[in-house]
């Protein structure tokens, strides 16, 4: 029996019957083909002169590209993590909200798997909310451990910023369910810590450790200031997270300090 003509066979997935298939029918077999099969479907229409399915040839083989970039680059972020596993559990520390002129300064602490395989983690001021919010749920699913620290406003202005956010770090390691063996910190060394720490600078961009830590945080900080705004809505809490924006210091200006206004911040403006 003669041998099936490979190029024939693919010819033949062109059509639905004994018509050609349309560009729509095509285009919703793009979408629903998961990126893991998208080579074959692309070798199939690839075939097709027309050109709709050339654009959707091209869009498809560029979202393949990128997502071999993107594991590159992730791959990239677990340098460190590699080079320091003999070391067992390593747990990433970072810290958002130490400029805002309100709420609190907040710590994340993040033991990833060996290995992680997490997409686009990075430093969570390079993402968008929306892939903050969806890589946070991802983390927290996925992670062997998280732990978060707060430094209260009040805690700010008692012993000075620096000093809050080394605190909120040693809360976010206490608060871990796993003790771990190695501390990645962004940029700092935690004082009154035992645990061994590596500070790299812009650790957040470097550790994939360090950049889930970024993003727990962030989205932690981001959600407890939307909150705030339902009860200080003259601020813009909600938009501003308690930054100095134009609407957040008219509104100090206007109605004064809330009890999550840090004073010693404000001093040129009361």
């Amino acid at each position: 029996m003669e041998e099936e003509n490979p190029r024939l066979s693919l010819f033949l997935n062109l059509y639905k019957g004994d018509r050609m298939k349309t560009i729509l029918e095509i285009k919703k077999e793009f979408e629903d083909t998961r990126i893991e099969d998208l080579e074959r479907i692309i070798e199939i229409y690839q075939l097709d002169q027309r050109q709709g399915v050339k654009k959707l040839c091209k869009k498809y083989k560029h979202q393949i590209e990128s997502l071999e970039e993107e594991k590159r680059r992730t791959y990239e972020m677990g340098q460190f993590e590699r080079k320091y596993e003999s070391y067992g559990a390593i747990c990433g520390i970072d810290e958002v909200g130490r400029g805002p002129l309100a709420g609190p300064v907040v710590a994340g602490a993040v033991i990833l798997p060996k290995d992680c395989q997490i997409l686009y983690i990075n430093d969570s001021k390079k993402l968008s909310e929306k892939k903050r919010e969806y890589l946070y749920d991802i983390i927290m699913e996925e992670a062997i451990a998280v732990g978060i620290g707060f430094a209260t406003p009040e805690r700010i202005d008692e012993i000075n910023i620096l000093q809050a956010t080394y605190e909120a770090m040693r809360q976010g390691i206490a608060n871990l369910k796993v003790t771990p063996d190695l501390l990645l910190n962004d940029a700092v060394t935690i004082p009154q810590v035992m645990i061994q720490q590596v500070p790299i600078i812009k650790g957040d961009t470097k550790s994939i450790s360090i950049a889930a830590a970024s993003i727990v945080a962030k989205v932690t900080r981001d959600r407890l200031m939307m909150e705030y705004d339902k009860i200080y809505p003259e601020f813009g809490f909600a938009s501003n997270k308690g930054y100095g924006s134009s609407t957040h210091i008219e509104g100090i200006r206007k109605y004064g300090i809330t009890p999550i206004h840090r004073k010693s911040f404000l001093k040129n403006l009361i």
